[in-house]
């Protein structure tokens, strides 16, 4: 199995130990070097060429993204922060992930699986028999600016009148559209309407009823002239 090389840049000891802990029991990781500031990071990764970083936003004398910015060739980024406020900045850097301290195994380990070999072949999980295909996504102007969201981030989105919130594991994004715009550009996508103010995402749904469906701890009602379409869909009927 191909190895990842990795390098963890975090300077609180309990997270650096913790990320230390999750890197171990990944087979396909190789734990490199623990840096507690970006200057000791540059030596190791200058060195190194590590495949992948789990970079900590908050450092001394050197912030995680002036950092990553200063990298000519920067290997993959895993962000890790206690902080939701610069989630965008992020993705527009191309972030493989952004996960959120504390942060849980299942949570690292779904970030980790993002990884793409650098040919762009490969899921990292090779047992699965899986192959790596562009991660999907959709583009929206927020704040006079075109934000990146990728569609398997997506728990779900809700109609406000002229505008729709695009709600997401760590954020919402609040662009002025007609949600029947999105839910043509989500047509072959893992979605469904569920009421004339809701199109959710079905992996990520934890349970549903006849009058409602559960996505992440928020209930989302289906509505009346759905309820058919929706009970076949996640019934598994025809």
């Amino acid at each position: 199995m191909e190895k990842y090389k990795c390098i963890i840049i975090e300077d609180e000891p309990l997270a650096a130990e913790i990320l230390k802990e999750y890197v171990e029991q990944i087979p396909f990781l190789e734990l490199k070097s623990v840096c507690r500031d970006a200057f000791l990071a540059l030596d190791i990764i200058q060195n190194e060429k590590p495949d992948l970083l789990f970079l900590d936003l908050h450092l001394p004398k050197l912030k995680g993204f002036d950092f990553l910015k200063s990298l000519k060739n920067a290997p993959q980024v895993i962000v890790t922060t206690a902080y939701r406020d610069y989630a965008i900045e992020g993705y527009e850097l191309n972030v493989v992930d952004y996960l959120l301290k504390p942060i849980s195994f299942s949570r690292f380990l779904a970030a980790v699986n993002k990884l793409k070999t650098n040919n762009g072949a490969n899921n990292v999980l090779a047992n699965t028999g899986s192959t790596f295909t562009e991660r999907p996504f959709i583009f929206i102007n927020v704040n006079k600016k075109k934000v990146k969201i990728f569609l398997e981030e997506i728990l779900f989105i809700e109609s406000k009148k002229e505008y729709i919130s695009i709600v997401t594991g760590t954020q919402s994004y609040l662009t002025k559209y007609q949600l029947g715009e999105i839910e043509t550009q989500l047509v072959k996508s893992n979605f469904i309407r569920v009421h004339r103010s809701f199109i959710v995402s079905k992996e990520k749904i934890k349970a549903f009823n006849a009058a409602q469906i559960e996505v992440a701890g928020i209930n989302i009602p289906i509505g009346r002239s759905y309820k058919e379409l929706v009970q076949a869909v996640l019934n598994g009927a025809e």
